[in-house]
């Protein structure tokens, strides 16, 4: 009886062995080629200090994208480091993050990828190195939830707005107050009691990812 149960015991454990192995090894190829897709447009096409933008899946994202009437709600810009792509941007805190990792990160894993026009004569590598490092300042600051215009905190489109002001001397889309919004939508009126009250800052200048994107001085490389 009990050369049975052992026999028994280690047959399931064979046979959970190998489904183990198999669903491992399918993941394994799934994550693989998901990197390969999302990897092949970026090596052949992107340049250092394009701007690449996504719809967040975060907690605030619907409320921007009704109140900017544009699909993309975050954006960051693509550096590259000792031969590797990364995406500086403003989250909590402002970091860099690799850019397949940024990418799985937004909706539907869909982004547009935007550059300078003439790119090749405005980021000489004087003008990224000077970018980057007017960049570095922000490295490491908490997330500004309030959108206020200081230095103190930053959000993603200010950081990239910033970025490209005092290091490239471009304004990248057109520069708001927050009462020009859009803020009817009752999901941006209760964001908007959330984050102020009643005390709604209508006057504050406001940077958008969607006046970004909109903005005449960029063109679209990738789109995915």
């Amino acid at each position: 009886m009990m050369k049975k149960l052992l026999l028994s015991i280690g047959l399931i454990t064979f046979l959970f062995s190998g489904y183990w192995i198999f669903e491992t090894s399918t993941f394994a190829q799934g994550v693989v080629e998901d990197s390969k897709k999302y990897h092949t447009p970026i090596k052949e096409q992107i340049q250092d200090g394009d701007i690449i933008f996504q719809s967040s899946t975060s907690g605030q994202s619907l409320a921007i994208q009704l109140a900017t009437h544009s699909k993309y709600s975050h954006v960051g810009i693509i550096y590259k480091i000792e031969e590797k792509w990364f995406v500086y941007e403003a989250v909590q805190p402002v970091k860099i993050t690799p850019i397949l990792e940024w990418i799985t990160h937004g909706d539907d894993h869909h982004y547009v990828i935007k550059r300078i026009k003439n790119s090749d004569e405005i980021l000489a590598p004087e003008t990224l190195k000077k970018m980057k490092a007017v960049g570095q300042k922000f490295k490491g600051k908490n997330y500004d939830l309030y959108f206020e215009w200081s230095d103190e905190k930053i959000y993603c489109s200010e950081l990239v707005w910033k970025i490209y002001k005092e290091g490239a001397g471009m304004e990248i889309g057109e520069l708001q107050k927050l009462s020009e919004f859009d803020l009817t939508s009752p999901v941006v009126k209760k964001k908007l009691k959330e984050r102020y009250g009643n005390n709604i800052p209508m006057r504050e200048k406001v940077i958008s990812p969607g006046a970004m994107f909109d903005s005449e001085l960029l063109i679209e490389v990738v789109s995915k």
